[in-house]
């Protein structure tokens, strides 16, 4: 009997076809906290071991985001990518289109519809949710992130970490396949944070797991089974990410799923990143699966949210990347709290005349300018070949000088190496000495460019560099924040 157009529908496999993830390499040692806070909080010490991610001054959300998108990018076609969702509860900007921002970031195609998600610790995975229903119209990329700020002093400040997820879902040829979902909404309060507030207020610990995790979750991941047909014993991976020591074991053991499919939380060596952590942890899960496991990924936050995937024989082909395992292995120890509470505005320091230029962004020029600022696009000249930046009407090759020669010429992902470079105290930087130099990139091409993630005893002379996306300064008056890229060490 032939086949009908709906029997093609249904075999259509819809699912992750790539991945990638972002953590910053500053480890706060959590240690230094509690040293500094427990003389008024004695509880803290209680969270006292190991570290949590830390962004550096010229991170956020936005940035996080970008870093993943490129991670997970790496070897795919970006002129095929229709969709960009981003999900996150600290966007940047309340009334700029974040999404938009990291498409121009990736010098992704005009044509592209973009999203933001926000307003819950699920917004990572029930964005995802919707992210599956819109990628069946062509491949969509889907990033997370959250860079949350904690009152000094509380164990939110010690729990919690910075961190970023990235995945590009569509039809062709998928890592995991998409089995299904099962989600409940219940408007069960355990922290909020008010339109006009600064910080998280949250509720009592015990009523949150009791009440909250423990009546909630069961019955969604129940749900998900019973729709599926999974059999619980078969989950090889279950991805819950929760602060509350054993109760991912308990809620597994409730549900029949074996104990050693509990996924690692990630606490000891990041911190919970927000509405990105059950991204971050399936990330990390994708990273060690094996085809035809099935990981069970769990998300709360006023109600709940789980999706069931099974690893595909793509998986093992997928072009090599970094991923949350290798962000994390790429980690330098930060001991100095009062740098990290500095890079929060978490206390008011004095920053010096120097820092008091004005800082007002001619919102005009980053129009006309956006795919040079934004996405670091220089020119290459299509008369003799040679790229520079920035882009110009007349070629910098002095035995050619065409005039409007030029086509465009990303250099984000290009390779550098430092020509010269400047540790300079003079000039205002949060992170003294402020590092710049000359940077020449593989293939031709030079730009005078600050460094980034500098470690002064590695610094040299044609060291290797990369492009990073990151924060250039920002306008506190106005309440703008202005990106660029910098050089950090490859």
């Amino acid at each position: 009997m032939p086949a009908t157009a709906t029997d093609e529908v249904e075999k259509i496999m819809i699912g992750i076809t790539a991945f990638g993830g972002y953590v910053p390499r500053l480890r706060l040692s959590r240690k230094s906290v509690v040293e500094a806070n427990a003389w008024a909080n004695p509880a803290l010490k209680a969270h006292g071991k190991d570290e949590r991610s830390m962004c550096n001054w010229d991170e956020d959300s936005l940035t996080m985001a970008v870093e993943a998108a490129r991670d997970c990018l790496s070897g795919a076609a970006k002129d095929t990518i229709k969709t960009l969702y981003f999900a996150s509860t600290t966007f940047p900007f309340n009334d700029r289109l974040n999404s938009g921002v990291a498409a121009e970031a990736l010098n992704l195609e005009n044509e592209l519809d973009t999203l933001d998600i926000a307003a819950s610790q699920r917004a990572g995975t029930s964005g995802l949710i919707a992210a599956f229903k819109a990628a069946a119209a062509g491949p969509l990329l889907f990033l997370a992130a959250d860079k949350r700020r904690a009152r000094a002093s509380s164990a939110q400040e010690l729990l919690w970490g910075d961190g970023a997820a990235a995945l590009l879902l569509g039809t062709d040829n998928p890592v995991a396949e998409f089995l299904g979902s099962y989600s409940e909404a219940t408007d069960f309060v355990d922290h909020y944070r008010g339109q006009h507030s600064e910080f998280d207020y949250a509720w009592e610990d015990r009523w949150i797991r009791d009440e909250g995790f423990a009546k909630i979750v069961p019955p969604v991941v129940a749900g998900l089974l019973r729709k599926t047909g999974a059999n619980p014993a078969d989950i090889i991976h279950f991805v819950f990410p929760c602060t509350y020591a054993r109760l991912p074991q308990a809620i597994a053991k409730k549900a029949g799923i074996p104990e050693e499919a509990v996924r690692d939380n990630l606490q000891a060596v990041c911190g919970e990143t927000g509405a990105a952590h059950a991204l971050v942890m399936l990330v990390a899960a994708l990273q060690d699966a094996k085809p035809g496991d099935l990981i069970l990924v769990v998300s709360f936050g006023q109600g709940c949210d789980a999706l069931l995937f099974r690893a595909t024989e793509a998986l093992p082909r997928l072009s090599p990347r970094n991923g949350i395992k290798g962000a994390i292995a790429r980690r330098k120890p930060e001991e100095n709290y009062s740098k990290f509470l500095a890079f929060n505005d978490l206390t008011a320091i004095d920053r010096g005349m120097r820092a008091e230029t004005d800082k007002q962004t001619a919102l005009s020029t980053l129009y006309r300018k956006k795919a040079m600022l934004l996405g670091l696009v220089g020119g290459r000249c299509e008369q003799c070949g040679t790229v520079q930046f920035p882009k110009t009407n007349v070629c910098v090759n002095p035995n050619c000088n065409a005039m409007h020669s030029q086509v465009d010429h990303p250099f984000a992902n290009i390779p550098a190496r430092v020509m010269s470079y400047t540790a300079d105290r003079l000039t205002y930087t949060p992170d003294p000495p402020a590092y710049y130099g000359m940077v020449q990139f593989d293939g031709g091409g030079r730009l005078m460019v600050d460094f980034s993630d500098v470690d002064a005893d590695q610094m040299d002379v044609n060291a290797p560099m990369r492009m990073a996306f990151r924060i250039k300064e920002y306008d506190a008056e106005r309440g703008f924040t202005k990106y660029f890229w910098k050089a950090v060490p490859a």
